[in-house]
């Protein structure tokens, strides 16, 4: 397998591309809607993930879940704030919508951390798991306050991913904890209980429509492990991205370790972005990664042709734009490496479209 992150720039931005479109490709065929339609009646429960902009934290890979089905949120260590004026409008819009077709939702909300070393943990929380953790539990008390306790809707569920091995770890509201790093496939007909005891406030369903998440992490920590053994995933752990992706719509980076990418919805939008500046610097300083140059690219999706779509035109060129001035104003040698796309998504065939006046 090719390993991208040591190809120059050019190379690699023209993979990325070439990655979106077979994605697009891949999702609008016949084969995979019906795959996607199959599974959400099987599991109905909508699933949306609350994660940090790390590009080696990708849960639809982790848990072998396909392309399509979690929703997800980024922001600088999975920070999150549902009084934000824009989150909080996009949480709820999704929300209405999955629960006026009649289906739960099932908030994921994550912090991350190594076992390994303390330091490949979250840049975001200055490597404080604990911090972390804490920070979670008042995401899930902001659900709550808006949603409701009683879960029998909306359920927020704490989960910790430790990127050595990819491995969740699920916290019940009482404190204990079901850390699927400690079981093997074998293990996996005993999961259904250890769910049942750990969320008994959950609704059944929503449990079933967890559960193949849970199955998909062991398979997976168990390919981590081979790889490990091979001497495969020494660098993977550690940051290698070489792109800045800023907006919505980036499901296609279904290869880890790629991008940071930066949800739209912290008031102080800079902030992540020096963030991530310094952390492609980094791996560039460190030679993880070329440093011939890195990406930056702005996307926003849309639903409908003609004023939805000329909405996420401008919005889109915002951002791009926006990032790039905290770029060059704070880092000024980096800017200079800094190649600039912008883009919109049809978000209902997943196609990527590079706009121009970014």
């Amino acid at each position: 397998m090719i390993d991208i992150h040591t190809k120059p720039i050019r190379q690699r931005i023209d993979w990325l591309f070439e990655l979106a479109r077979r994605h697009g490709e891949t999702f609008r065929s016949p084969e995979a809607w019906l795959a996607r339609e199959r599974y959400l009646a099987e599991h109905p429960t909508a699933i949306a993930v609350l994660k940090c902009m790390d590009g080696r934290i990708n849960i639809p890979v982790a848990t072998n879940t396909p392309t399509g089905i979690l929703m997800p949120f980024r922001n600088l260590g999975g920070m999150f704030d549902l009084g934000w004026p824009h989150l909080g409008e996009v949480l709820a819009h999704h929300v209405l919508r999955m629960t006026g077709t009649g289906r739960r939702v099932l908030f994921l909300i994550t912090y991350h951390w190594s076992k390994g070393d303390p330091k490949r943990g979250c840049a975001g929380f200055h490597f404080d798991k604990a911090a972390a953790m804490a920070h979670t539990q008042d995401i899930r008390r902001q659900v709550e306050h808006i949603f409701g306790s009683g879960h029998a809707t909306v359920y927020p569920l704490v989960c910790g991913f430790e990127t050595d091995e990819d491995a969740l770890v699920l916290h019940g509201t009482n404190g204990a904890t079901l850390d699927l790093s400690t079981f093997s496939t074998e293990d996996a007909a005993t999961l259904k209980p250890r769910l049942a005891a750990l969320l008994p406030d959950m609704q059944a369903q929503m449990r079933a429509d967890l559960l193949p998440l849970l199955h998909g992490n062991l398979e997976h920590i168990s390919s981590v492990r081979e790889q490990a053994r091979r001497r495969e995933r020494l660098l993977d752990v550690e940051h290698r991205e070489w792109t800045i992706c800023l907006g919505r719509g980036f499901d296609f980076l279904h290869t880890p370790n790629q991008a940071l990418i930066i949800g739209p919805y912290s008031p102080d939008l800079a902030d992540p972005l020096r963030k991530a500046a310094a952390i492609i610097e980094g791996n560039m300083q460190a030679r993880r990664i070329p440093d011939d140059g890195f990406l930056l690219l702005a996307s926003v999706p849309y639903d409908e042709i003609g004023v939805d779509r000329a909405r996420a035109e401008l919005k889109s060129r915002f951002l791009s734009n926006y990032a790039a001035q905290v770029i060059e104003a704070e880092f000024p040698a980096l800017a200079g490496k800094m190649t600039k796309h912008t883009a919109v998504l049809d978000w209902r065939s997943r196609q990527l479209e590079l706009i121009g006046g970014g």
